[in-house]
């Protein structure tokens, strides 16, 4: 079991779907992806946060055994996100986004996070996540990276200069076509791998994830679920699921990706059964692993 690195964001998300509204509830990539992947492995996580942070916050992340040696606290106000979504779930609308002390976030690893052999750089700007990549000691044996819209349209020669340098790139269809200014996904797919990255993982949320990896394509569906409360966060609990499988086997072959997208989706699909991170403060290994076993069933063709 190797230690696991993110570098991202801790927020208060503030979120309206049809089903239901909370008020600066925990959010941010960095939560989620820490909260999904300390089910597999030991992960650390470098962030930030305001005077205003709630303490119960932190216990409930420490309380799961995430190291928060590096999420430091700043003269300030947390970094806030609000958001709503209609009926179609598979798409945001952003009401109003206060980056407070994120703006100034210079992400600064101790000796102690620069030799850590898995790294997931969260959704941050390129320009930091290249930063962070050239602060370790020693090349990480997996180096994973997750991007958004605002990046690539706003910093795409940036994020081009960083994709260079990972193994993964998590990213979702939309973003994927984006970047790649090809409308067909598996084309999309073909020319960001060809930006560097060896594995590109597109996350289609309620459509499931399609992964190319050394040139192989791999779907899995997304596991059907009757209630849909909130989907904020699946994307970085799948990467948390994906990545912390990988560092608790320590392998990176395509077999472990492989069973690595289907953890990944298997996080996911909770994380969305509730707001915020209320339903995986519920789970227990073994929903993980009777899900994963569902997934199995769900994909397999009869006598396999």
């Amino acid at each position: 079991m190797a230690d696991l690195l993110v570098v991202g964001s801790v927020a208060l998300d503030s979120v309206e779907t049809p089903f239901g509204k909370v008020h600066e509830v925990l959010g941010g990539s960095a939560t989620y992806f820490s909260y999904s992947a300390s089910f597999f492995t030991q992960v650390r996580v470098v962030a930030t946060v305001g005077e205003d942070f709630p303490g119960a916050h932190l216990r409930l992340l420490g309380d799961r055994g995430v190291d928060l040696d590096g999420l430091k606290t700043s003269k300030g106000k947390t970094f806030r996100w609000v958001g709503q979504y209609g009926y179609d779930l598979n798409e945001a609308k952003t009401l109003d986004t206060q980056l407070n002390v994120l703006a100034e976030f210079k992400p600064a690893l101790g000796d102690g996070l620069r030799r850590t052999p898995f790294l997931f750089l969260a959704n941050i700007d390129p320009d930091l996540q290249r930063d962070v990549l050239r602060q370790m000691k020693e090349r990480p044996r997996l180096v994973a990276l997750d991007t958004m819209n605002f990046w690539i349209q706003g910093k795409q020669e940036a994020l081009r200069r960083v994709l260079a340098d990972v193994d993964v790139v998590t990213i979702n269809d939309g973003e994927a076509r984006q970047l790649a200014g090809e409308p067909n996904l598996i084309r999309a797919a073909r020319a960001i791998a060809s930006m560097g990255p060896r594995t590109v993982v597109v996350k289609r949320g309620e459509y499931g994830a399609l992964m190319l990896t050394d040139g192989a394509f791999f779907f899995v569906p997304a596991y059907p679920l009757e209630s849909v409360y909130d989907p904020t966060g699946a994307g970085d609990t799948f990467a948390g699921g994906f990545m912390g499988y990988l560092a608790a086997q320590e392998r990176i072959d395509a077999a472990a990706m492989r069973r690595a997208v289907v953890y990944g989706s298997v996080m996911a699909s909770f994380t969305v059964e509730d707001f915020s991170l209320k339903r995986l403060t519920r789970l227990r290994p073994a929903d993980i692993a009777d899900r994963y076993t569902a997934f199995h069933d769900l994909i397999r063709l009869d006598g396999e």
